[in-house]
């Protein structure tokens, strides 16, 4: 199996410091202007070929190691599905007319010898071999034994599964980009076939910037609770990232240099994303750009029209196997981080590992959301006893209450309002069946 390439990403070029300057020199004013902001709907897009770009290389791998990555190739039976005429009920498979004397018994997993003579019949197992010359199968419940004697009348359909029934040697039955769910294991298992081509699940480093943020114990004396590095990790596992150790590194130093070795260090492991939270604005102790500069830097997208969650950024960065890793800058307030995940992280995460972009979901509004004028607005709502969007209290940017309640966001387009009974895009929250609220 070969891979087929995946399409460049429209990305910018990279962001260099000025002639002359050191890392340590570098600020806002000795970087290169960075890209104009783009609307929400189009970095969804840019995000998705981004990932398709740095696309992960197929590997093969036993079913048992198959779960929760992507098929890179389609999958095929080896034979055809059944391969043989399989019995789907326990009874008496028979030639001719009644009265059938009984010859044999064919039990699941035997081969099945021939039915030659009238008149004849055997017992016959659920998943057994058919004998050939067998014209009906009785049902063990609507037949009746005497002796070596079998007497009943089949049923009018055909009481076993042909050759081909379920598919043909050959037939594709799951396309590339498929995710390999238990029930594709299970699917790869019955067409004969032990090892998958994949494209396995992606490796991740998240990396936390702030001195005002605390590990532990509640806020206190100016510094916060990071409330980022427990949450993004998780949500990352819903998308198909494997689990990394640690799962944190930070809170790191607000300085340029210690971002700059954090970053590089994170790069040196080999995962295939890099996860950052905060400094993804100009401030004074805003180091990230100036970080991503010295590193060598390709910016895809760098900021977003969209409310909340606008300073956001997803990027390549050189690595140490001469390809690029992908990085993305989550915004340091947790509501607006979340809507960077899903507006960035999401899709090109899809296109990391092969996937199609995810599609947007509907919901019917139960009550009016406000637009954020040239912004889409991305606003959280739960479902209701209907089924219907309702908005959430609490979501401001640095607010989780409203989100811990959220099934996704409804996305009001820019200069609109969204009304009562409208139906809206939705963006779901990547949870587990069974956690949406």
């Amino acid at each position: 199996m070969s891979a087929q390439p995946a399409p460049e990403p429209q990305t910018s070029p990279a962001i260099t410091p000025s002639p002359g300057s050191a890392p340590g020199d570098l600020t806002p004013e000795t970087m290169a202007p960075p890209l104009d902001a783009l609307p929400w709907a189009q970095a969804r897009e840019v995000a998705y070929q981004t990932g398709r770009a740095a696309a992960l290389s197929p590997v093969p791998a036993s079913l048992h190691e198959c779960d929760g990555a992507t098929l890179a190739a389609d999958l095929s039976p080896l034979t055809d599905l059944p391969a043989f005429p399989t019995s789907t009920v326990d009874g008496w498979a028979v030639r001719g007319a009644a009265p059938w004397r009984v010859v044999g018994q064919v039990l699941a997993g035997a081969v099945a010898t021939p039915l030659n003579d009238k008149g004849t019949c055997v017992g016959i197992a659920t998943g057994a071999m058919v004998p050939a010359g067998a014209d009906a199968i009785v049902r063990i419940e609507e037949s009746t034994v005497d002796g070596d004697t079998v007497t009943g009348t089949p049923r009018a359909e055909r009481e076993w599964r042909e050759p081909g029934d379920e598919a043909h040697r050959g037939d594709v039955l799951l396309p590339a980009g498929t995710p390999v769910t238990p029930a594709v294991m299970g699917l790869a298992a019955s067409c004969g076939v032990d090892e998958l081509w994949i494209r396995p699940r992606p490796t991740a480093a998240m990396l936390v910037f702030g001195d005002e943020l605390l590990t532990s114990g509640p806020p206190d004396a100016g510094r916060v609770r990071d409330s980022l590095g427990p949450q993004v990790p998780a949500w990352l596992r819903r998308l198909g990232v494997a689990p990394s150790d640690p799962p944190v590194i930070g809170p790191i130093e607000d300085t340029l240099d210690a971002h700059i070795a954090a970053i590089r260090d994170a790069l040196a492991t080999g995962v295939d994303l890099i996860v950052t939270t905060g400094g993804t604005m100009h401030g004074p102790v805003d180091h990230l750009h100036p970080a991503l500069a010295a590193l060598g830097v390709r910016y895809a997208v760098d900021t977003v029209e969209v409310r909340p969650g606008f300073p956001m950024l997803l990027a390549t960065l050189p690595n140490a196997k001469g390809g690029r890793t992908l990085f993305a800058g989550l915004p340091g307030n947790p509501q607006s981080a979340i809507v960077a995940l899903v507006s960035l992280v999401t899709p090109a995460l899809a296109g990391l590992t092969g996937r199609a972009l995810p599609p947007l979901h509907t919901i019917r509004l139960a009550a009016p959301i406000g637009g954020r004028g040239g912004f889409t607005h991305l606003a959280l709502v739960r479902r209701d006893e209907a089924g219907d969007g309702r908005p959430l209290a609490h979501i401001a940017s640095s607010m989780l209450r409203g989100l811990a309640q959220a099934a996704g966001f409804a996305v009001v387009a820019p200069e609109t309002n969204a009304n009562v009974g409208d139906v809206v895009p939705l963006v779901p929250l990547p949870l587990f069946a069974g956690e949406a609220p």
